[in-house]
């Protein structure tokens, strides 16, 4: 596994506009900012509108408007998915000329019937591990999606499964074909994936360490696959610790989780020191301002999570 051999530390916040911000995403972009500071580095926001099918107007906008009231700015020009079309088509075309991405014609219900078949089945909220029916060809079927070959790429690799390392959360691993499969890079009259977007533009925006919430660890694996397939660099990554909701569930934009407040300085301070505190980071309690707080986050955020070089 490579590593970003970039000079300059650089991380990211990368909000999608499905709905504004709320209290769980303010954690990981006050995580990322730190961590960034921390290590005298830049701090990068990307608007992931990719899935065009889900964004809503004008979100976009008011994200950065939330994250500004926060003193959370960008040191460059924010980057919107959708001004990078092109880009994530060039992955995608490597990826089919390499061998690594083929159509398949299965819809979700083929997919399930698949799977019982097999003796396998599909919670509700769990993944659905694609069966590989349409990996030797579709067979008369259209093309429904295209998808990547998990199953052939961690084979030629010889290693069983994925393994990467977690900042906070140690060592990790994955066996990607058993507990994913082929998953999709787009669908065939859609959006490019998530896992191909990101993929693409971490490397093009020079992303040496990505900080986000706990809930995306279990992408990691696949993203690490796809870094390595198309000869990408490795960031490193630290996932923060969830917002659960009064029923324990951790807030969504699914699920309803309403925005946080930054009517006021004061208030946006307010809930600066909220994800500060879900991050083990004391209270700032002589801040007169969300900037004057970051400020003092920094000398504590490398005291819990700085690596060695």
């Amino acid at each position: 596994m490579t590593t970003s051999g970039c000079a300059v530390r650089t991380g990211r916040f990368a909000p999608s506009p499905t709905g504004p911000l709320h209290s769980g995403s303010l954690v990981a972009a006050l995580a990322s900012w730190l961590d960034a500071r921390a290590q005298g580095g830049r701090w990068l926001v990307r608007v992931e509108d990719g899935d065009t099918e889900r964004c809503l107007p004008g979100l976009g906008k008011a994200i950065l408007e939330q994250l500004a009231a926060c003193a959370l700015v960008s040191d460059e020009p924010p980057v919107w998915q959708t001004q990078r079309l092109p880009a994530y088509g060039v992955a995608f075309d490597r990826l089919v000329a390499a061998g690594l991405a083929y159509p398949c014609g299965c819809s979700r219900a083929e997919i399930d019937a698949a799977l019982a078949q097999q003796g396998a089945s599909h919670t509700r909220h769990g993944e659905r591990v694609y069966p590989g029916t349409c990996r030797d060809g579709l067979r008369g079927k259209t093309a429904r999606a295209w998808r990547f070959a998990t199953a052939r790429f961690e084979e030629a690799q010889g290693t069983g499964g994925t393994a990467w390392t977690d900042r906070r959360l140690g060592p990790q691993w994955q066996d990607v074909s058993h507990d994913v499969g082929d998953f999709v890079l787009r669908r065939a009259d859609g959006p490019w994936a998530y896992q191909l977007r990101v993929v693409v533009d971490d490397a093009e925006q020079h992303i040496t360490d990505v900080v986000r919430g706990e809930d995306l660890t279990d992408n990691t694996a696949r993203q690490v696959l796809l870094q390595l397939a198309l000869g990408l660099p490795t960031p490193r990554y630290l996932h923060t610790p969830l917002v659960l909701g009064d029923d324990g569930e951790k807030l969504s934009k699914q699920r309803g989780a309403a925005s946080f407040d930054t009517s006021t300085p004061q208030a946006a301070l307010a809930e600066l020191d909220k994800a500060a505190g879900v991050l083990g980071l004391p209270q700032a309690k002589h801040a007169t301002s969300p900037a004057d707080a970051l400020t003092t986050w920094i000398p504590q955020w490398t005291a819990l999570y700085n690596p060695p070089p």
